[in-house]
C-alpha cells in the first residue's frame, strides 16, 4: 500500500493550481469508487482513507514542454488540491445529509457546460469578424450617448515634471507653446533627457488625475474650477518644477468625446458579435438535429 502524501510532498509547500481541465478531473474524482485492493497494479500517489489518486490520473495536467521544476510544482499542487477536496467531502458526509443524485446531476451539468463552452469558444474564434468599422463605432456612440457620461475630468494636455537642477528650464514654456516642428522636436528631446515624467499633447484624451499624479496638482481642492481658469499653469516643490498646458478639457458628468471611448465601444461591438455567434451556433445545432430526427421528447 502506498504511504500517505506527507512522504511524497513537503507539507504546506504547495499552492492551489486549478484550471477548467483540472476541475473536470476533480469532478470525476469526487465520484470515484473506493479502492480496497491494495495490490492494484496502478501506482498510487496519494490516499485519503480508502480513496486513492493514481499516477495515471495525472496525465494531461502538465502541458508538453513545461520545464521539469514547473512540472513537479504543478503535479504537487494538483495532488494537494485533490487531498483537500477529499478531506472536505469526507467531513461533509459526516456533518450533513447529501443527496448524491442531486450532486451527480450538478456535476454532469457542469461538465457538459464546460465541454459546450470549449466548442463555443472554438466556433467563435473561427467565425468572429474582428474588424470594427469606424462607422459602426460612431453609430453605436450616437445611439447610446447616455452610456458614455464621464465619471472623471479628462484633458488633452502637455505636462512636464522636471528636476529643479535641470538646465534651460526657463525655455520650457516657450517650447510648450511653440507650433514649429523644430521646437516640438526639441521639447521631446528635452523631456527624454531631463524630465522625471511627461506627456506631450496629441489627439488622445486622458484622465486629469492620471496626468498629474505624483505632483502638487493632484491635491487641488476644485479641479473643475482649476481647469476652467488655467489653460497654462506652473508650480514647484522642493525637488521639481511642474508645467501644464491644457489644450482641451471635458468635465465629469458630461458626455465623453468619442475619441476617449472608441476602444471601449469597439470591445462592446465585438462582445455583441460573440453573443450573436454563440446564439447562431446553438440554433444551427438544434435545427440540424431536429431536421435529422436526432432527438425525441417523450410525453408522459
Amino acid at each position: 500500500m502506498q504511504r500517505g502524501p506527507s512522504l511524497l510532498f513537503k507539507k504546506g509547500s504547495i499552492g492551489l493550481l486549478i484550471t477548467g481541465t483540472l476541475l473536470l478531473n476533480s469532478c470525476d474524482l469526487i465520484q470515484r469508487k473506493k479502492e480496497t485492493d491494495s495490490g492494484t497494479e496502478r501506482p498510487a500517489v496519494a490516499r485519503v482513507d480508502e480513496t486513492y489518486l493514481y499516477k495515471d490520473e495525472l496525465t494531461g495536467i502538465v502541458p508538453p514542454g513545461t520545464p521539469k521544476e514547473d512540472s513537479v510544482s504543478r503535479a504537487e499542487a494538483y495532488v494537494n488540491s485533490w487531498i483537500r477536496k477529499q478531506l472536505l467531502i469526507r467531513q461533509a458526509g459526516r456533518q450533513i445529509d447529501i443527496n448524491k443524485a442531486e450532486v451527480e446531476r450538478k456535476l454532469l451539468d457542469y461538465r457538459y457546460s464546460l465541454i459546450a463552452y470549449e466548442y463555443q469558444t472554438y466556433y467563435i474564434k473561427q467565425n468572429l469578424d474582428t474588424v470594427v468599422a469606424q462607422a459602426d463605432i460612431e453609430q453605436y456612440y450616437k445611439e447610446h450617448l447616455d452610456n458614455f457620461v464621464l465619471k472623471q475630468n479628462i484633458v488633452r494636455a502637455t505636462f512636464l515634471k522636471v528636476p529643479q537642477s535641470a538646465p534651460r528650464t526657463k525655455k520650457i514654456k516657450d517650447l510648450i507653446f511653440s507650433t514649429r516642428e523644430k521646437d516640438r522636436d526639441e521639447l521631446k528631446s528635452y523631456c527624454l533627457s531631463f524630465a522625471a515624467a511627461y506627456h506631450l499633447s496629441d489627439s488622445s484624451w486622458m484622465q486629469f488625475d492620471e496626468l498629474v499624479k505624483a505632483s502638487p496638482l493632484v491635491e487641488l481642492p476644485d479641479k473643475v474650477q482649476f481647469l476652467k481658469r488655467n489653460p497654462y499653469y506652473e508650480t514647484s516643490d522642493e525637488a521639481f518644477l511642474y508645467f501644464l498646458k491644457v489644450d482641451e478639457y471635458k468635465i465629469s458628468d458630461n458626455i465623453s468625446p468619442l475619441e476617449f471611448v472608441r476602444d471601449d465601444i469597439a470591445n462592446i461591438i465585438l462582445n455583441k458579435r460573440k453573443v450573436e455567434l454563440a446564439k447562431r451556433l446553438d440554433d444551427e445545432v438544434f435545427s440540424k438535429a431536429q431536421e435529422n430526427n436526432e432527438f425525441e421528447i417523450f410525453n408522459k
